[in-house]
């Protein structure tokens, strides 16, 4: 991913709070010349077992999951390498907002590339407990509290038709373009007009903007 200067984040943080809040991540793989590579959207989260995601992602752990009927999990090997990319709070930016003329419209956005090396689970159990990971963490951050007690054997019935996998770890880049190029009183109106919106997105955009280095306290 080509990273502008500007546009990297302030600290490893970000990136793994964007991975963290962001768990619908895009997979890709090469795949074999005929058929060309492949790419997924699926779920990931850090691996519980592993340590806390605080600073940098390079040499963590992620789990994922997928259907084993995809051909991507029929293509997948342990040891291949897998890009997984994660897109955080972006919005439209006008030029109306500027008030300077000429102007011209952008895209604020947020972005987190990571690299690592793959290992298939094979264990009906690992799988499960990748599931079950997964769930539990999901419902913590964004449910409302469901207990999955009464749906383990539910999943058990399911699990033979996952594939998951580990992710170890590499590299991963950051993009955080939030008006960094713009001086300082126009940054300031593009994040007061993103947080006046009734769009969460364009709040989130906001509340990134408003933890920039030099940003209104």
């Amino acid at each position: 991913m080509y990273v502008p200067s500007q546009y990297r984040e302030p600290d490893g943080s970000w990136m793994a709070d964007l991975v963290r809040d962001n768990p619908l991540a895009l997979a890709v793989i090469n795949g074999s010349s005929e058929a060309g590579p492949f790419a997924t959207h699926l779920p990931v989260i850090p691996d519980p077992e592993a340590a806390e995601l605080h600073g940098g992602l390079t040499g963590t752990t992620l789990l994922g999951h997928m259907n084993r009927a995809n051909p991507q999990w029929k293509a997948l090997r342990s040891g291949d390498v897998i890009l997984l990319s994660f897109t955080g709070p972006h919005a439209y930016v006008s030029p109306s907002v500027y008030a300077v003329t000429p102007a011209a419209p952008t895209w604020n956005f947020t972005s987190v590339h990571v690299r690592g090396v793959v290992q298939t689970i094979d264990s009906l159990e690992e799988t499960l407990d990748v599931v079950r990971a997964t769930a539990r963490l999901f419902e913590e951050h964004f449910g409302a509290g469901w207990d999955q007690t009464e749906s383990v054997d539910y999943f058990r019935k399911i699990v033979p038709g996952v594939g998951a996998f580990r992710v170890t770890v590499t590299g991963a880049e950051g993009m955080f373009k939030l008006s960094q190029e713009q001086p300082a009183e126009v940054r300031e109106r593009v994040r007061r007009s993103f947080g006046e919106q009734g769009c969460g997105r364009q709040q989130a955009v906001a509340e990134l903007m408003g933890r920039l280095p030099g940003a209104p306290a």
